[in-house]
């Protein structure tokens, strides 16, 4: 156990369009050495594209692309012996959000559209119905964990 103090989490303030602490956590994430209102305007950007495509309002296409990404267990390696196990463990909360904001922006960034705008755009209205390779990403990851189901008991 640690001797120093716990970090305190600092707050983060809404965004100014939508009034939501995920969407601003999620433009933090997008970042890139921090031009903030260049995320902003790629966000915002992908955001209309968004409404126009699917006729809903684009913050409620986000939260719920979001939750169909959000990933409930993982795998952790495990050394036990001279023998790595990887042990599936479930997933707090704030790492579930930060997993699917994380893999939502890689996959978007590599996907082959024209512009960024259109790629996260594309990526969220596929998250949105559940076919996105985000998706696939967090499938992939439940698999993972229940295929070593019989290595649980070594959770820590």
């Amino acid at each position: 156990m640690s001797r120093r103090k716990t970090s305190v989490k600092r707050p983060i303030f809404a965004d100014a369009r939508y009034d939501s602490q995920t969407v601003s956590k999620f433009i933090n994430a997008m970042m890139l050495k921090g031009k903030k209102s260049t995320a902003e305007r790629i966000f915002y950007g992908a955001m209309d594209l968004v409404e126009s495509r699917t006729n809903q309002p684009g913050v409620n296409v986000f939260k719920q692309a979001l939750a169909n990404l959000k990933p409930v267990v993982e795998v952790k390696s495990r050394r036990v012996g001279g023998a790595t196990y990887q042990v599936p463990v479930e997933v707090r909360p704030e790492r579930r959000t930060a997993l699917a904001m994380r893999w939502l922006i890689s996959l978007a960034r590599g996907a082959n559209q024209k512009s960024i705008s259109e790629k996260l755009a594309a990526e969220i209205v596929a998250a949105s119905k559940g076919e996105a390779n985000a998706v696939k990403k967090k499938e992939d990851t439940h698999r993972m964990a229940d295929a070593n189901k019989a290595f649980a008991h070594y959770r820590w």
